[in-house]
């Protein structure tokens, strides 16, 4: 029995896996726009944490054939989640876990950074020898032809935010699975050097449509048509972005797995890794035709990919093995989903309300991450309940400790 409920949007089709799950009007109304895009590939897949986004809805999957829509990737190119199981038990963890958390945020830098500031630091000057070739190869040949061809993308933070983990929704955290393993999770992406390309190329989509005199619903569904030079340029550069997001998360595991080392003692984390992007683009074969998959907060579940799908500071996440369903084109949700705004929230709960949400949780219990307070977000066990058959639960994640910007 399909699980999800097809909804015809003027020429376009979505399939949504939303049953039980509440979705605002407007990201339905978006989701129609992008539907209707003479390039999409059947149909535009929508997860149970959709909602509304800039130029496409967060939590969607956009096939296309001809075309990248780049507001549809978005800025935060190369998001996603990596997260390692360690040889640690919750028995071997102090009673308080003060220590483990400052010892994090000491060896990650986190928050908001400027050029020459503290937390640019990056992480090149003490690249392991596993990344070192890699890093070398990534910015002296693929970064320097990208600035060589579009010079505006040197300007501001941009490689220098290496091993950095930004704001936001951003964070690391340090869980305890099912049988009481010891996990460690973080989630960021590109940084500035992604936020940098994908603003450049989102200009230079916006300038070829009206070159072209093309008229959209939306100007932020501008696109570059395949066969093009700026086409061209931008699946370099994503490529590239997407490169340096898997890199800066492994960067970051390591750092934060010596940090808690130095607290904690030896332990090792390799037992079972995984590192997932969750706001990208790539080729794949679709339904007879190899496409665009633009994946805006969706995450690949092909049969046997493992992925993570986050909850928020106060409630579960979990490892997933995708289950392979063609009709949402491989894929399933990238979390829970926001419920309201930033400002929503802020406006909504106090500082009392996250505290008594976060209760057993070692992080920051401050107005500043109001607007990331669990209750901020959707509900993760009808999320789960309503992708049942696009994955399987391996592992059920209980955070203990959570750092964000």
């Amino acid at each position: 029995m399909d699980n999800y409920d097809v909804i015809q949007s003027g020429k376009g089709l979505i399939k949504a896996w939303t049953r039980g799950v509440p979705v605002e009007d407007a990201a339905w109304d978006q989701l129609g726009r992008i539907a209707q895009l003479p390039f999409v590939h059947k149909w535009v897949a929508a997860m149970p944490d959709v909602h509304l986004g800039r130029g496409a809805t967060v939590g969607s999957v956009i096939p296309t054939t001809g075309a990248i829509v780049p507001a549809a990737v978005g800025v935060d190119i190369g998001c996603g989640m990596m997260a390692v199981r360690t040889s640690l038990s919750a028995s071997e963890l102090p009673d308080g876990l003060a220590e483990v958390r400052a010892a994090i945020e000491g060896a990650v830098p986190h928050g908001r950074t400027r050029n020459g500031g503290s937390g640019d630091r990056g992480a090149w000057g003490d690249l392991p020898e596993a990344y070192g070739h890699a890093w070398n190869k990534l910015l002296m040949d693929g970064w320097k032809t990208l600035c060589d061809k579009h010079p505006k993308l040197a300007r501001g933070n941009t490689e220098n935010h290496l091993g950095t983990l930004g704001t936001g929704n951003h964070f690391i955290e340090v869980c305890l699975d099912e049988v009481d393993r010891v996990w460690i999770m973080l989630h960021s992406g590109s940084r500035g050097v992604g936020n940098r390309i994908g603003q450049h190329f989102i200009r230079l989509a916006k300038g070829e449509m009206e070159r072209w005199y093309v008229s959209l619903p939306d100007m932020d569904l501008a696109y570059l048509p395949e066969g093009t030079e700026h086409f061209d340029d931008y699946v370099e550069a994503v490529g590239w972005a997407q490169e340096f997001a898997r890199l800066n998360r492994a960067l970051m595991m390591q750092a934060t797995v010596s940090a808690m080392q130095q607290v904690l003692g030896a332990f090792s984390a390799d037992e079972m890794a995984v590192n997932c992007h969750h706001n990208y683009v790539t080729k794949e074969h679709h339904f007879g035709k190899n496409v665009w998959v633009t994946r805006k907060g969706a995450v690949r579940a092909g049969p046997g990919d493992l992925g993570i799908i986050p909850g928020s500071m106060g409630a579960r996440s979990y490892i997933v093995r995708g289950k392979g369903s063609t009709a949402s084109f491989h894929s399933c949700s990238h979390g829970a989903g926001r419920a309201m705004s930033r400002t929503a929230a802020r406006r909504r709960f106090t500082v009392e309300d996250h505290v008594a949400a976060t209760e057993g949780v070692e992080c920051r219990k401050d107005e500043a991450v109001i607007d990331e307070t669990p209750m901020a977000y959707k509900d993760i066990d009808a999320v789960m309940a309503a992708q049942a058959d696009l994955v399987q639960i391996v592992h059920t994640l209980k955070q203990i400790v959570c750092v964000k910007g």
